[in-house]
């Protein structure tokens, strides 16, 4: 089977439902960025040891194929796998039972302190900048509101479990770091 079809050498590409759009519309930008995510994500999971995080992490890469999916459809009535509220109360949950686990921090945390934390601290970024480019298509059409609620706790569950996972807390202390010369 060849994975090449040529039909997007002149800039084009199909979505879900069979229409054809611009491969730089910002329909494609904001599914391909929740493609990105859901490929960091399954990076951070090979460095992350706690397998309930493992496989919270799993269940959330099956959910980011929905919402690309829902994304990539221009026509809705043709993809029935619609990100609903049960999901994000879902990620609440998570959230709650992590920020549980860990200690309250009311500064900023460098992050990165083992490589499955900094790999989810990289995760949560692209999380943040496919809901930033989910909301600009939402200027230009209609997005399921449940999905935008979805992104925007998805980032808070991955910072929930990035630390969690952090193996020391580093605190920044803006006065020292401004007496620090690079």
């Amino acid at each position: 089977m060849k994975i090449y079809t040529k039909t997007g050498d002149k800039g084009e590409t199909s979505l879900y439902d069979g229409a054809r759009v611009r491969k730089d519309s910002v329909k494609v930008e904001a599914y391909g960025t929740v493609d990105e995510l859901n490929s960091h994500l399954g990076f951070a999971k090979n460095f992350i040891e706690d397998e309930d995080v493992r496989q919270k992490i799993f269940k959330v890469q099956k959910k980011l194929f929905f919402v690309a999916g829902e994304l990539a459809t221009e026509d809705t009535s043709k993809f029935k796998n619609k990100i609903q509220e049960e999901h994000v109360l879902a990620l609440e949950g998570w959230i709650d039972e992590y920020l549980e686990k860990i200690d309250k921090v009311d500064a900023f945390i460098v992050p990165g302190t083992s490589k499955g934390s900094a790999a989810l601290h990289v995760a949560r970024t692209v999380c943040r900048r496919a809901e930033r480019r989910i909301l600009a298509l939402a200027r230009e059409e209609e997005v399921n509101p449940h999905l935008i609620k979805f992104v925007n706790r998805l980032s808070d569950t991955i910072y929930a479990l990035a630390r969690y996972s952090e193996k020391e807390i580093i605190l920044m202390d803006f006065e020292e770091m401004a007496k620090e010369k690079l």
